[in-house]
């Protein structure tokens, strides 16, 4: 009886330890949220988008009830981008059908809550590849156009490039085909227009031919970089991907990167590469190890040096572009209470590249801020979207942070990614508007200028503002 009364107490004490480090609002079943975790909030409900003439109902019983509408696909953004407090949330993941693929005319048509590993999968059996996308598959297509994505391609620009048509459901309850000639505005105002201007229905993206690329490896300094990507990388055409990394490790803290660099070789016939991978390899040890990264300098340090040791490994190994376009992401998933890692992203001209670092690095440091990884990469000029991020070619740095949900840690954060953006601003650069809302309405201004053009726009075209999400609440303004 004493055994069993000490086991029933441990159990009791066990349960207790877990409701209390689970009672927090970013762990509640009943709220709703993104992949931040930041601003969880009550919805009227979540719908699953199945059909048309089902999406317009929709909407019109949205407009008599006086609710608004948010869409969702994979809700990896990270701003309230996919949902707002008492309205209805469309989730698209299973309005997913590919409808057709034109090889001779490189192109496929796929519903939007189709993913991008649907449309590999689809397009692979004809030697085609998509030209751009983020560098995990699992996204929805729907979902990557409303953020307007960018990825390795370093030949392609942000992916309103690779976009022929779609087609709109908007406020109104029509249906509009939208492309470069016909509605051409809602085509830049839709296309990273964050779900504010209508349900993406389908997509007509145009493609490229599959390859084969040889991966080479190289170590730089970050003063060095800037002149090693236009003189090795942009100025060989036969690079047509390319990825990079700044140390995190105290021992070389924002000193020391690797480059990575996909050159096409075409003696190495496709179908010898071409069979699509679909498990991720050794998520179990690098998962212990990225949470070594987050919790130690010590963990930061042998991170860095496994990462360089693994990608050694990597030198001239042949792959395919579809197989390239897609790693692994599973061993940085993060679901712990009360904490999360979240991603900030900015833009900087390629020849102010090393002073922002510089900048950055002292701005990391005296904020105490906990920066997990810096991912480089490329992207051209883009002055089709009307909140273009690319406003000339630029460096994107992908920064990974892991931060508090309290609101004191937040607090903290907010703070030291806002002197982040400052930086950013003064070095001519500007940033990716998907993550957490950081940054003020000020800095939002004067990064993204045509701003006042883009709102005007979204109450022409919904002057009822049924499509509703908290980054418009955030950035608005008045």
């Amino acid at each position: 009886m004493a055994k069993r009364g000490a086991v029933l107490l441990l159990l009791v004490i066990l349960c207790v330890y877990e409701y209390i480090r689970t009672d927090t609002p970013d762990q509640n079943p009943y709220l709703i949220t993104d992949y931040s975790r930041l601003h969880p909030v009550k919805v009227d409900r979540v719908v699953k988008g199945k059909e048309e003439e089902q999406l317009v109902r929709l909407l019109q019983e949205a407009k008599e009830k006086h609710l608004t509408v948010s869409i969702a696909g994979q809700r990896h953004s990270q701003g309230g981008h996919t949902y707002y407090k008492d309205g209805i949330v469309i989730d698209m993941t299973d309005y997913n059908r590919v409808l057709s693929v034109d090889p001779d005319q490189r192109q496929i048509r796929v519903q939007a809550g189709a993913t991008w590993e649907q449309v590999q999968k689809a397009v692979n059996p004809y030697h085609l590849s998509v030209k751009t996308m983020q560098s995990q598959n699992i996204f929805t297509v729907g979902g990557s156009i409303s953020v307007n994505a960018h990825g390795r391609d370093i030949r392609s620009g942000s992916l309103i490039g690779s976009v022929g048509s779609f087609r709109l459901l908007t406020a109104d309850g029509q249906i509009r085909s939208v492309s470069r000639e016909e509605n051409p505005e809602l085509f830049r105002l839709a296309l990273g227009g964050y779900g504010l201007f209508g349900i993406i229905l389908d997509v007509t993206l145009n493609l490229t031919e599959d390859e084969v690329y040889r991966m080479e490896n190289e170590a730089i300094k970050v003063e060095d970089y800037s002149r090693y990507f236009q003189e090795n990388v942009l100025g060989d055409p036969d690079v047509r991907m390319h990825i990079a990394r700044i140390s995190v490790a105290p021992d070389r803290f924002m000193t020391d990167m690797y480059a990575i660099n996909y050159t096409a070789d075409p003696a190495l016939p496709l179908e010898d590469y071409n069979k699509l991978r679909t498990r991720e390899q050794g998520v179990i040890p690098s998962k212990m190890m990225f949470s070594l990264n987050r919790s130690s300098d010590w963990g930061k340090n042998a991170f860095w040096s496994l990462q360089k040791l693994y990608f050694t490994k990597q030198q001239n190994k042949a792959i395919s572009r579809n197989n390239a376009m897609r790693s692994e992401s599973e061993f940085m998933e993060y679901g712990q209470p009360g904490a999360n890692d979240l991603l900030q992203e900015y833009f900087i001209p390629v020849n102010q590249f090393a002073d922002f670092v510089h900048g950055m690095k002292d701005i990391v440091r005296d904020h105490k801020l906990n920066l997990l990884n810096i991912t480089v990469r490329y992207v051209q000029e883009d002055r089709e979207a009307v909140l273009s991020y690319a406003q000339k070619d630029m460096f994107a740095l992908v920064c990974l942070f892991h931060v508090p949900l309290s609101e004191q840690g937040q607090a903290q954060v907010r703070e030291g990614i806002r002197d982040l953006i400052d930086e950013v601003e003064y070095e001519g650069g500007t940033y990716y508007l998907p993550y957490a809302a950081y940054p003020t309405v000020e800095q939002f201004r004067r990064a993204y200028p045509e701003y006042d053009d883009f709102f005007r726009k979204k109450d022409e075209y919904d002057p009822q503002h049924l499509f509703m999400n908290y980054f418009y609440e955030q950035y608005k303004g008045e």
